[in-house]
């Protein structure tokens, strides 16, 4: 058998903050999957200015050296290539959406799922109406946009629409704290969604992953929330800037993040829950979906998050890990999903 050839296509057309992180996780992937008897990688590196290269690793040496090229050049280049299949690692909302759509068009099979459900999932409310229309428990809520006013008494959560890793939200108790929580949420949206604070409780996160065309629940990850002096997850629970600069995962010290024992009862249920979450949007090859649960142990859906690096520090990657599938496993369940048994 010819190895395949796969397309690790990083970075972000939107901002250095996207492009970092991508960078993080998709070095982490480059080198906890690589199998030379298997795979013949490639890296595609976008930039905020929509430039495209492609170095040879992703240092930043290698970056600054590769030569820049427009899009129609970019993808004569990887025509050339024969590219199987691509393994999408961007995490701005063109890179979700777009960049994905662009494989569409030149017809070569990517992981994970398509472009109009990562659009669709990357708007809170949008997702949540999806997954409360097939019975699954949300958090009332609101969409607003400039000028409007909440009409939801707190304690609520306001979080921007579309902003990933908790920027912009905050939990407000008293009416008078609205104004500064909405200006914060608007400086990363044009809507904010405004949800009833659900009680802990928990909170947790459960993986989907698809094999032999059947939906398998992963361990969950915990993370550490409690009602007395942290009781919604903030930027610096998931994502920490080093001293050189550099981006690293703040939840996998298993203090800010852990994952749960199989026995717990809480798993059975947040699995089912999350099986339907997942047939509900019409996911692929994977899923993630955040949970909040009550003092009754009732999960309520917070969001979807469709993406997985196939990294050892992406959340699926470190869950499937728990379950005794390793990272590498993991991305030719995801191939030989696309494409058949290898």
């Amino acid at each position: 058998m010819s190895m395949l050839r796969i397309l690790h296509v990083v970075g972000s057309a939107e901002s250095d903050f996207y492009c970092n992180l991508s960078r993080l996780y998709a070095k982490d992937c480059l080198a906890a999957t690589a199998n030379p008897s298997l795979y013949e990688f490639h890296i595609a590196y976008i930039t905020p200015d929509c430039q495209w290269r492609f170095p040879s690793s992703l240092s930043r040496e290698e970056i600054a050296a590769a030569q820049p090229m427009s899009l129609s050049d970019a993808i004569k280049f990887i025509a050339a290539k024969n590219i199987d299949l691509v393994l999408p690692q961007m995490f701005c909302i063109p890179g979700m959406t777009q960049y994905r759509a662009l494989f569409d068009l030149l017809n070569i099979p990517y992981v994970g799922n398509t472009p109009d459900l990562m659009a669709l999932t990357a708007h809170k409310a949008r997702a949540k109406a999806i997954v409360a229309a097939a019975g699954i428990k949300v958090p009332f809520g609101e969409l607003l946009r400039q000028g409007d006013m909440p009409t939801i008494k707190p304690p609520v959560v306001i979080k921007p629409a579309n902003s990933d890793n908790s920027l912009g939200v905050a939990l407000v108790k008293d009416v008078a704290d609205y104004d500064t929580a909405l200006k914060t949420a608007f400086e990363y949206s044009d809507e904010v969604l405004v949800e009833e604070y659900i009680e802990l409780g928990r909170e947790v996160r459960c993986g989907i992953i698809v094999k032999e065309a059947k939906l398998v629940g992963l361990p969950l990850e915990e993370y550490l929330v409690n009602s007395q002096d942290h009781p919604i997850r903030n930027y610096a629970d998931k994502l920490k800037q080093e001293e050189d600069g550099e981006l690293n995962c703040a939840a996998k010290d298993n203090i800010k993040a852990w994952i749960v024992d199989p026995s717990d009862p809480i798993t059975e249920s947040v699995q089912e829950v999350a099986k339907k979450c997942h047939q509900a949007l019409g996911c692929r090859h994977y899923s993630l979906f955040d949970f909040r649960i009550d003092p009754q142990g009732q999960p309520w859906f917070l969001e979807a998050g469709l993406y997985c690096s196939f990294s050892t520090k992406s959340v699926i990657g470190s869950m499937a890990k728990a379950s005794g599938i390793p990272v590498d496993e993991l991305l030719m369940t995801a191939i030989e999903e696309i494409l058949g048994p290898i």
